[in-house]
């Protein structure tokens, strides 16, 4: 069981027949963990982006059953084309949190791999802590949990479209 201030993460992966290319396009629209996340519910480039290139933002809106509906912003913190794209949430010297996605040739495919950490600066769990400190190994564990559903479904999702589209040639 891991404490807040130790910026615990999860990670899932994947293998997708599809090449990196075909991945990579889909990783680059921001919107596209809306279709499959039952928390996040879309995103919009700011000051003028139009995909992800390093230091570039977006805001993203969420939803949670026990905090509501927040926004966000994030700051692209790595973004290697059809590699790496890495995302740090609120300020990049001390995110709420750090969500990233590698791609890795893999046979005929790549293996996909998602990833999220949070911390080191506050979010929405921070006051749910405070109020609940001694539950919050607890409090943690669950969320990690509720990433992992999310993520594992990310990747569900973005293996099925990347098969269509080669299908699709």
């Amino acid at each position: 069981m891991a404490r807040y201030a130790e910026c615990p993460s999860v990670e899932v992966a994947t293998h997708v027949d599809a090449p990196a290319d075909v991945v990579w396009s889909l990783l680059c629209d921001v919107n596209l963990p809306a279709r499959f996340s039952n928390e996040f519910l879309g995103a919009e480039w700011l000051d003028g982006a139009t995909g992800p290139v390093l230091g570039a933002r977006f805001r993203g809106k969420n939803r949670h059953p026990a905090i509501g509906e927040w926004e966000s912003v994030s700051v692209v913190t790595a973004c290697e084309p059809e590699r790496v794209l890495e995302w740090s949430v609120g300020d990049p010297d001390r995110p709420a949190a750090v969500w990233r996605f590698e791609i890795e040739p893999d046979g005929a495919g790549v293996t996909l791999r998602q990833r999220a950490r949070m911390g080191p600066g506050r979010s929405g769990l921070s006051a749910a802590i405070e109020a609940n400190p001694d539950r919050e190994e607890r409090i943690v564990e669950r969320r990690l949990e509720e990433y992992r559903t999310n993520m594992e479904a990310n990747l569900r999702g973005i293996s099925a479209l990347a098969r269509q589209a080669v299908q699709a040639g």
